[in-house]
């Protein structure tokens, strides 16, 4: 697979889309755990550097899978956290 994922005309990051596919693919309800989350933010943080195309990439992620309620919680608010040391 490519590194970028082109969806609607937007690039975003494959790897990362894909991995959040695999994480929900005929997974308990299908929604995005927090194992699931915690796996994405590892994904997220493997560069050291939360760039443009992660954050469209994690808003698509976000707009397109469900989350459990405490999954989504933990993933905004440990990417704040990291984000602001960046």
């Amino acid at each position: 697979m490519s590194y970028y994922k082109t969806i609607d005309g937007k690039q975003y990051d494959g790897t990362i889309i894909e991995l959040a596919e695999k994480l929900t693919a005929g997974q308990g309800d299908g929604r995005i755990s927090m194992a699931d989350a915690e796996k994405l933010y590892a994904a997220v943080k493997d560069g050291d550097t939360y760039t443009d195309i992660e954050k469209d990439t994690m808003a698509y992620i976000r707009e397109k899978f469900k989350w459990t309620d405490e999954a989504d919680e933990w993933f905004r608010s440990e990417v704040r956290k990291w984000a602001a040391t960046k």
